[in-house]
């Protein structure tokens, strides 16, 4: 390391092009320009240029149109009615590929005949099967297409989720036909050839008119005339939902929109990364004749904000994308093999001692020990420092060291650490003979300044691995020693991890026989109510060896396993007993439950479930059974037959973590609901991001609609809870109200609101 540090400019510019080239010409510099995508767009944020309008299929629209899928009788009165207004042109981001009812196919065809060539309607590819990899083209049916022009619809992620570009054109039924982006915005290009996405352009301003409005004439035609018309779906309940960089996540409508407007002002480029390179170059050749380190920098960082001002100039006003990565990584690592070069040169003397008593310090520990490493904690050091003036203290950790040297006359003690001291036993030794000599010397009291001092030791032993595995495990061992009350521990090797998962579910077994497993508590508060009014059962396992061990580990291992049963069942009894406690006490809270997609469909869970029931007396009304969406939709039969019977036995009934998967107005139908929770990763933001308010807005309206209680997870501060109050949600839940908290912790938070309240 060191005589790296000591490389000429030569080497290290070589080293830097290196890496700058590698990180440019390879996935790594992808993915970090990906990262960089936000604060590219973010900096320069402007308006939609008006040019294209959405008309949404919203929440509203949902509210009013019932029945899905919608007759195309709607669709064909929203054609006239556009048409009526002088839309330029009217695009359809909706599947017309299978036929509807007859009448209403027969008046949205006759619609667009009137349209008279305005209207264009969508072409995709869709995977012909579970794992298949051809594809099937879908087309809109044939008594649609005769006056009406076909564009593609296609929008491809990329391998991380996020869409970031759009084809100009795509091979549909073997004809090239251009995006909707590029068919409104009037440029051609080779089918499958994309351009990036300008997410600079703020989505909320690209005018948007309800489709149910549309529909019913209650619209300025202003808003319309002279514009390109996108009707897509933005309702939640309807998917179509993609992440982009910048926004977060949006509906497939609005992301048309944005890559039209994209086209509207040009086709960008997407050009390489060699200018920006040559650039970071011609700024690592002057950072490295800097003489010092403050120069270095400076110029390193100079040149950092010259090549992001440049891009970000031929981004925003040439519309030319230029990688940043490559250049970034030339100029971050010639910026730190300079600097490393300056301080390693000004620190070289100091860094392998230490500075308080001269003995070597860690750093000065051989790569390989080739021996034993003995580590001897200094237990009782903090509290000689109390006593002690700091000469003295030092003085103390010499004395100590120059009898761990009496081991071999060639012995040579390291101050690892304010607290631990090291020295290597050569291969051959008998480690315990010596460590019982060891033990019969560090009992007796150094002098200090003509004091006897007793400076207690605590030893622990390392014989296998690298220096720095070494050092750990004889730290650790020297810590269990002093822990057990032993004068010196042997370091233990660590199990497998699969060994370790395997033994886990085993450890499971008896945790549960000896009710170890511990049931935590997370208030619900009702904003109505201004109290809590439910709780969540989560469920925490301390581990009498291992420690805390976290749910996400051992709950997917049970349900691998086939213990979530028994795991469920057993809180469900404990969450019996602590419901019948805080009764007794005078607190009327409803407490729910989370329930594995596994069970769902097992008989003897759910016979097992009644038993439970019918033994506590707990009325079972203050139960809540919370299901994923994940879980409902996998097998929505089977979901809905035991729901309903949950719901025939009083328990209510909740879905988790809504708005996470493919949610539809008819799963929401279908399943037997009493409450909808919404996932903290629409919450947590809501009052700040303008996407996020409108999506929790429309979900509270459909979920109340549908005689839903909501609850909102992921509140973390009091505006977010004033936006929700404002919002109309009925629950919510997160680190602002509580923590997770035990029996114990609930019911002092409790009396503590009773208290405040009263």
């Amino acid at each position: 390391m060191i005589r790296w540090f000591r490389t000429s400019s030569s080497a290290i510019f070589g080293i830097a092009l290196m890496v700058g080239t590698v990180v440019a010409s390879t996935g790594i510099g992808e993915a970090a320009d990906r990262m960089l995508d936000t604060a590219r767009f973010d900096v320069a944020t402007r308006p939609a240029s008006g040019h294209v309008a959405i008309v949404e299929m919203d929440a509203a629209s949902v509210a009013a149109i019932r029945r899905w899928p919608w007759s195309r009788s709607h669709y064909a009165q929203v054609v006239d009615a556009l048409r009526r207004a002088g839309a330029a042109s009217i695009v359809f981001d909706v599947d017309f590929s299978t036929g509807s009812d007859a009448t209403g196919d027969a008046a949205f065809a006759a619609a667009l005949r009137r349209a008279d060539g305005i209207v264009t309607l969508p072409t995709f590819g869709q995977q012909a099967g579970t794992g298949s990899l051809r594809t099937i083209d879908a087309l809109p049916i044939p008594m649609l297409r005769g006056t009406t022009s076909l564009a593609s619809v296609s929008i491809a992620p990329d391998s991380d989720g996020v869409v970031r570009a759009m084809p100009l054109a795509t091979m549909t039924a073997g004809v090239p036909r251009p995006t909707l982006s590029a068919y409104i915005a009037g440029r051609s290009g080779a089918a499958d050839r994309t351009f990036p996405i300008d997410m600079a352009i703020d989505p909320a301003t690209i005018p948007r008119l309800s489709f149910v409005a549309v529909e019913r004439g209650g619209f300025d035609a202003a808003a319309v005339r002279g514009r390109n018309i996108l009707i897509g779906a933005t309702a939640i309940e309807m998917g179509d939902r993609y992440a982009v960089p910048v926004w977060g996540v949006l509906p497939g409508v609005v992301v048309q929109a944005l890559a039209a407007e994209t086209l509207l002002r040009g086709v960008p480029l997407a050009g390489d990364g060699a200018w920006p390179m040559l650039l970071a170059a011609l700024f690592v050749i002057a950072m490295l004749t800097r003489r010092s380190l403050r120069a270095v920098l400076g110029t390193g960082f100079a040149g950092m904000v010259v090549i992001g001002v440049a891009v970000l100039i031929a981004q925003h006003r040439f519309g030319h994308l230029y990688p940043l990565a490559g250049s970034l990584a030339l100029l971050g690592t010639a910026m730190a093999g300079a600097a490393a070069r300056h301080v390693a040169a000004r620190f070289q003397s100091q860094r392998t001692t230490d500075e308080a008593t001269g003995l070597p310090n860690r750093h000065a520990l051989p790569a390989a020990t080739q021996g034993s490493l003995i580590v001897a904690r200094l237990v009782n050091i903090d509290g000689l420092a109390a006593v002690l003036d700091r000469q003295s203290l030092t003085d103390a950790v010499v004395r100590t060291a120059e009898r761990l040297r009496l081991m071999s006359a060639d012995a040579i003690v390291y101050r690892l650490d304010r607290h631990h001291l090291g020295f290597v036993m050569k291969d051959g030794s008998d480690p315990e003979a010596q460590l019982q000599g060891l033990r019969a010397i560090l009992l007796q009291p150094v002098e200090v300044g003509g004091r006897r001092i007793d400076v207690a030791v605590a030893v622990g032993l390392a014989e296998e691995g690298d220096t720095e595995r070494q050092v750990a495990d004889a730290m650790l061992a020297a810590d269990a020693a002093q822990r057990d009350g032993v004068f010196w521990r042997r370091a233990a090797t660590d199990l497998d991890q699969l060994e370790r998962q395997a033994s886990l579910m085993g450890e499971l077994d008896d945790a549960l026989a000896a009710g170890q497993i511990d049931v935590f508590y997370q208030p619900k508060l009702s904003l109505a109510k201004g109290r809590p009014t439910s709780v969540e059962a989560l469920v925490r396992w301390r581990h009498s060896t291992r420690g805390f061990v976290g749910p996400d580990l051992f709950i997917p291992l049970a349900e691998q396993t086939d213990r979530i049963a028994p795991l469920t069942l057993y809180v469900v009894e404990r969450v019996l007993t602590d419901i019948a406690t805080w009764r007794v006490l005078g607190h009327d809270l409803a407490a729910a439950i989370n329930i594995s997609a596994k069970l769902l469909s097992s008989a003897a869970f759910n016979a097992a479930i009644e038993h439970l029931l019918e033994r506590s007396g707990v009325p079972t009304s203050l139960l809540i059974f919370e299901v994923t969406e994940s879980a409902a939709m996998s097998n929505p039969d089977q979901a809905v037959a035991a729901l309903r019977r949950y719901r025939e036995l009083g328990i209510a009934v909740s879905m988790d973590d809504y708005g996470t998967g493919q949610s539809t107005l008819t799963y929401l139908r279908q399943l037997p609901l009493n409450e909808l929770k919404i996932d903290r990763s629409f919450v947590q933001f809501a009052h700040r991001n303008r996407n996020d308010a409108v999506l929790v807005r429309s979900t509270i309206d459909l979920a109340h609609d549908l005689g839903l209680t909501v609850v909102a997870e992921g509140v973390e501060d009091a505006e977010c809870l004033e936006f929700l109050r404002a919002a109309g949600c009925d629950l919510i839940q997160g680190y602002f109200i509580s923590r997770p908290v035990s029996l114990d912790g609930l019911l002092t938070f409790m009396d503590a609101r009773d208290a405040q309240a009263a």
